[in-house]
């Protein structure tokens, strides 16, 4: 068949894209509608909560206007944008970049909420009235363009007065930021967590980075390093936020004479309340950073550490700031509160060891990467449903056991992860709260995220060796050299470009060395190391190694010969004189004995030979004249079987009458 190739650009027509356009305009629509609505019920519940506060005020400063404008600023705030107060004492501009994280929350969930339902609904939608299934990338765009687009409209609103303002530079960060990753979860939950979106990260990375993630059991091991890290940041923050409420209710005079001393109406206490509670985050990550040693800052030149705080004479009172510890040296007490990184690090280690050693006491499925064939847009779903498919990994992945070194990888992993986590909450817990010595309040993240690594790296890892050495003893060594062997014969077959998602695991191939269905607590098989089966074959230890090229040896046991010399006769044949008589040989049988020969039997005479008698002559046959007429001999008359005739059934009879008589007569007893 001809290929014909166009030689002219063809235009779209507009019968060509009505159809794209209405495809696409579920999706589009529901997107820009879930994002208005994100972002319309974040600048709600903020104007409602300022509203509240302004009302109930007995001395407000501004009308509403000035308290829209405050709402509109503190929703730019919780993005992480910096804000601007122009009206200071100084009279010049002081920047304000402590971001509430309770208060980050509420975007966050919110974006992700309206993006996973848009995709959701969708695909409800499209099932029922035959529309093509939504797209999650035009999802995502929707909901990312609907938000950015209210979001624009309150920065410019907040920026057109009030005494908080908004820093365009931060504004045009934050809020994007939020926006495009909030409802990229929200997509990636709605299509089942598909492992697309995170190749794509990964092949955003330099190659040297991209190695430890080549195919599906790197991946496995990437999600078990996530689990962990988000292990030990969870037990970080836990214990910061344990070490923030012994030292409030060490210092609960304090606290409360902060509180009573900052205002004196109902409102503004409840506001000052709220203000705590929104801030209670941060200072947990606060307490994490002083467990783990760099402490936080108060102002520039003044650290908050276990080794040493220098004094903050410039703290305002503030019910929080209660319970920063005394100025000077550390105490035991001080001290103590390192045990929260090392519990951390532990909850690292056992994570990364229980992974280690679920997978072959448990035959887990793991998530495929590729769930769901990809759909309109590459939502990776399957058609019809909302979710992605999920399916079984096999059992030679989900059934092996890390090496050590594996097993020390995923804890390293587990700490880059871990303090790129706390690093990012450290630098978003902080900033500045005004001018020169206000400049800087908080954890500085570098610090915490060094700090993250070396305490999880240093103690999970002998944590995760050990637990998975005795979580190996406890179900038996046999299970976990098995692991070994498949391991090693991965490993090799991945060297030889075999593919490691093909039908049958590679490595089941070579699992006849020790029993699958081992005792717990048997002993260890003395074959249970397995060996590289593509390994070049070593001859025994009790063979010396022989040179290819050298002569061949006759064996010890065999004496030399010389080629010339004359060949001897076997030593069990007598020599024989050549010369000598030969003996006579006897043909009778063992135990007969010779005939006399005065009794031997005269011989018969020799019968003379009878002359031959010659045959009878031939008779002459009647010789026919040629041209003589053959004789008439008239019809041949059919012969029938003898045995059928007259006579022969007569002579049968008679036959069998006379043997009848014969037997009567022989039978007779009168005789």
């Amino acid at each position: 068949m001809a290929v014909v190739i166009p030689m002219t650009a063809r235009r779209l027509t507009l019968s060509s894209l009505l159809p794209r356009m209405r495809d696409r305009s579920p999706a589009l629509a529901a997107g820009l509608a879930g994002g208005v609505l994100a972002a319309g019920l974040g600048l709600g519940s903020f104007a409602a909560l300022v509203m509240v506060l302004w009302i109930s005020s007995p001395y407000p400063d501004s009308g509403p206007s000035g308290a829209l404008h405050v709402a509109a600023a503190l929703w730019l705030l919780a993005h992480g944008a910096e804000l601007v107060r122009v009206d200071t004492l100084a009279g010049a501009p002081a920047p304000v970049g402590v971001t509430p994280l309770l208060l980050l929350a509420l975007p966050v969930w919110l974006v992700r909420r309206a993006a996973r339902d848009a995709v959701d609904a969708g695909d409800a939608d499209g099932g029922a009235e035959g529309w093509a299934p939504v797209s999650a990338r035009t999802v995502w765009a929707g909901v990312v363009v609907g938000y950015l687009a209210v979001g624009s409209g309150a920065a410019l609103y907040a920026a057109a007065g009030g005494a908080l303002r908004t820093s365009w530079a931060w504004a045009a960060v934050c809020v994007p930021a939020v926006a495009v990753l909030a409802a990229g979860a929200g997509v990636w939950s709605a299509c089942g967590h598909p492992r697309g979106p995170v190749d794509g990260v990964l092949l955003a990375l330099p190659s040297g980075l991209r190695r430890p993630f080549p195919g599906t059991a790197e991946h496995a091991r990437l999600a078990a390093a996530a689990r962990a890290a988000a292990a030990g940041a969870v037990v970080l923050v836990g214990g910061g936020a344990l070490l923030v409420a012994s030292s409030s209710v060490w210092h609960a005079g304090a606290a409360r004479e902060a509180f009573l001393q900052l205002t004196e109406g109902w409102s503004g206490r409840f506001a000052v309340l709220l203000l705590c509670v929104a801030l209670v985050p941060n200072a947990a990550v606060w307490g994490a950073a002083y467990a783990l040693g760099p402490g936080y800052l108060l102002g520039a030149g003044h650290v908050v550490a276990p080794l040493s705080s220098d004094p903050a004479p410039l703290l305002p009172p503030f019910p929080l700031l209660a319970a920063v510890p005394e100025a000077g040296a550390g105490t035991p007490w001080n001290w103590a509160a390192s045990g929260v990184p090392l519990v951390a690090g532990v909850a690292v280690g056992v994570f990364a060891a229980r992974a280690a050693t679920a997978g072959a006491a448990t035959g887990r499925t793991v998530s495929d990467g590729t769930a769901g064939a990809a759909g309109p847009g590459g939502s990776g779903r399957t058609a019809g449903t909302g979710r992605a498919g999920r399916t079984t990994a096999p059992a030679g992945e989900a059934g092996e056991v890390w090496s050590r070194g594996r097993t020390v990888g995923v804890v390293v992993l587990a700490g880059v992860g871990c303090a790129v986590l706390m690093g990012a909450l450290s630098g978003l817990a902080g900033g500045p709260l005004g001018a020169s010595v206000l400049a800087r309040f908080g954890p500085v993240w570098w610090q915490v995220g060094g700090a993250v690594l070396l305490w999880v790296v240093g103690v999970g890892t002998p944590v995760g060796v050990a637990v998975r050495g005795w979580r190996c003893r406890k179900r038996g060594a046999a299970g976990c050299a098995r692991g070994l062997g498949k391991e090693k014969a991965g490993k090799a077959g991945a060297r030889r470009g075999v593919a490691a998602s093909a039908g049958v695991a590679e490595e089941e191939l070579y699992d006849f060395l020790v029993p699958r269905d081992a005792a717990p607590g048997a002993p260890p098989h003395p074959f249970a190391e397995a060996a590289d089966p593509f390994a070049p074959i070593e001859p025994p230890s009790y063979v010396a190694p022989r040179d290819p090229f050298a002569p061949i040896e006759p064996p010890s046991y065999v004496a030399p010969r010389d080629p010339f010399a004359p060949i001897e006769p076997p030593s069990y044949v007598a020599p024989r004189d050549p010369f000598a008589p030969l003996e006579p040989v006897s043909f009778l049988e063992p135990g007969e004995a010779p005939t006399p020969p005065g009794r031997a039997t005269p011989p018969r005479p020799l019968t003379p030979p009878q002359p031959p008698v010659p045959p009878a002559p031939l008779a002459p046959r009647e010789l026919r004249t040629p041209g003589e007429p053959l004789a008439d001999v008239g019809p041949v008359e059919p012969v029938g079987p003898a045995w059928h005739g007259d006579s022969a059934r007569e002579a049968r009879w008679a036959a069998l009458r006379e043997a009848g008589e014969e037997r009567d007569e022989g039978t007779d007893p009168r005789r």
